[in-house]
């Protein structure tokens, strides 16, 4: 799904727990870096080369992973990919994230489950349990703050949209007005909508962070559940933030 030169949203088709899953993590790239946001789930490493090939992209110069937040979606083959790689790539979240992502705390949507565990069916649970006790991680090397410009690809804006976790991002790609959203928004039925409530830590900050997006002139948004929505995007935000 190319939308202007050098961005893609990839489409990666999988399976979880048994159910059909497509996520669409984003590459930016030009002669100087390739950039990977989001890693999708755990065991996914070959279906992230095999996309990366065909967006035209060479899978072993991946240089920068940006991951929005801690979910097990978005990181899940963050260490296979490095792991593939000739040469690591550096990886990037906010500092919220950061020790989730790394293993130094459980994520928080597992811990949840976990100290609820009778709220999962009896023959779901030894599955869940598994995953708890290995769930994915891997290195941050460097965390980014709000409104930082990473000099990437003609400049691409970090976004702090805390909500549907507490140190969610999403990000701007400056040259191309694409907003790569992360869960901060969904792409669902053909509309555009806010992040569902019960995927959401803390749904008034999520839709504060809505408001947020409306200070930027956007012209495509690349939602990770849902893929590429580019229908008037500006007002359609406005009218999800209550603005309009």
């Amino acid at each position: 799904m190319k939308l202007a030169n050098g961005i893609t949203a990839l489409k990666i088709e999988g399976v979880s727990n048994g159910n059909p899953t497509v996520i669409y993590p984003t590459l930016i790239w030009d002669d100087k870096s390739i950039i990977l946001i989001d890693t999708g789930y755990p065991g996914q490493t070959s279906l992230f080369q095999d996309a990366i090939a065909q967006a035209g992209a060479d899978f072993n110069k991946l240089n920068t992973i940006i991951l929005t937040h801690q979910d097990v979606d978005h990181i899940g083959s963050l260490s296979g990919i490095q792991e593939a790689l000739a040469l690591p790539a550096e990886v990037l979240a906010n500092e919220i994230e950061k020790p989730y992502i790394q293993g130094n705390e459980t994520i928080i949507k597992f811990a949840k489950v976990y100290n609820n565990l009778e709220s999962i069916p009896e023959d779901r649970r030894e599955g869940f349990l598994y995953l708890y006790n290995n769930l994915p991680k891997g290195e941050v090397h460097r965390t980014v703050a709000d409104q930082e410009e990473l000099p990437y690809c003609g400049g691409i804006v970090v976004i702090n949209t805390p909500g549907h976790t507490p140190g969610h991002i999403s990000l701007y790609h400056k040259p191309s007005k694409t907003l790569i959203a992360g869960d901060a928004l969904f792409y669902i039925n053909d509309e555009l909508v806010a992040p569902p409530a019960n995927f959401t830590l803390d749904m008034d900050a999520a839709m504060k962070s809505v408001q947020k997006l409306t200070e930027y002139d956007i012209e495509t948004i690349i939602c990770y559940h849902g893929g590429a929505y580019s229908d008037n995007v500006n007002q359609r935000i406005a009218e999800l933030a209550n603005l309009k």
